[in-house]
């Protein structure tokens, strides 16, 4: 397996991976325009872990300036459980330390206990914040 930022050629593939790990993902966060979107930027952090030629995870990582951010961590069903999510992030922490990130959030879904599980392990924890968020489109 290697991991490596996501180019133009992936674009279907990446959206087929995120329509099976997400199917009831909301309609903002459709996976051609997050795709799209992502890639505008050329910041090289929509990061990629391929296998045989197959796009089997993502992991999109962001800086703001002040926080690092992590998106669509995700990996097909088939290749879960192999250490491929747990490389995408470390990956993704990596790049995000090399632009002067101290520190990454993320979210998750309060009832996902398993992914929270997840991130636990890795050594993540809760912070007593409130999420909010408005739609501006």
């Amino acid at each position: 397996m290697i991991i490596r930022p996501a180019a133009g050629a992936d674009r279907s593939n990446v959206a087929a991976l995120w329509e099976a790990v997400f199917p009831n993902d909301s309609p903002h966060n459709a996976p051609l325009k997050v795709f799209d979107a992502k890639l505008i930027l050329q910041d090289g952090m929509l990061l990629i872990a391929v296998e045989e030629e197959a796009v089997i995870g993502t992991a999109i990582a962001g800086y703001d300036g002040v926080r690092g951010w992590l998106h669509k961590v995700a990996v097909l069903p088939e290749y879960q459980r192999r250490g491929v999510a747990t490389a995408l992030v470390r990956h993704a922490m990596r790049v995000l330390r090399t632009v002067g990130c101290v520190k990454v959030n993320l979210q998750i879904r309060a009832t996902n206990s398993e992914v929270r599980g997840f991130y636990e392990s890795l050594g993540f924890k809760i912070e007593e914040r409130l999420s909010m968020a408005k739609h501006i489109v």
